[in-house]
């Protein structure tokens, strides 16, 4: 089966008329690595037809990004929780007496 795939908008992407060339803005020429795969990328496109593989890169840069900021949350948690337990601690030993926690 012949298929032929037309522009959404009636028009070429490129194409020379009178000598000229003639090139739509959205012409695009993308280099990288497939998100979808492990190829390398490095050709020219509709800027339409790039919205899915930039939509799955964004998709899976978002992953990453909450995952180190759930890191970095957890970190401070820990840290904070060390923190406190000092003051506890330097509060118990200026007052001598013996405090369960620290006040507000």
């Amino acid at each position: 089966m012949e298929v032929i795939v037309d522009c959404p908008m009636g028009r070429q992407c490129e194409y020379i008329k009178d000598n000229v060339m003639h090139r739509c803005h959205w012409f695009t020429k993308l280099v990288g690595k497939n998100p979808q795969g492990e190829d390398f990328i490095e050709e020219w496109k509709c800027a339409v037809t790039w919205l899915p593989f930039m939509m799955v890169e964004i998709a899976q840069t978002n992953r990453g990004q909450t995952q180190a900021t759930c890191s970095m949350r957890d970190e401070v948690v820990n840290r904070f929780d060390v923190f406190n337990g000092i003051a506890l601690r330097s509060l118990q030993l200026k007052g001598g007496e013996e405090i369960k926690e620290i006040p507000s």
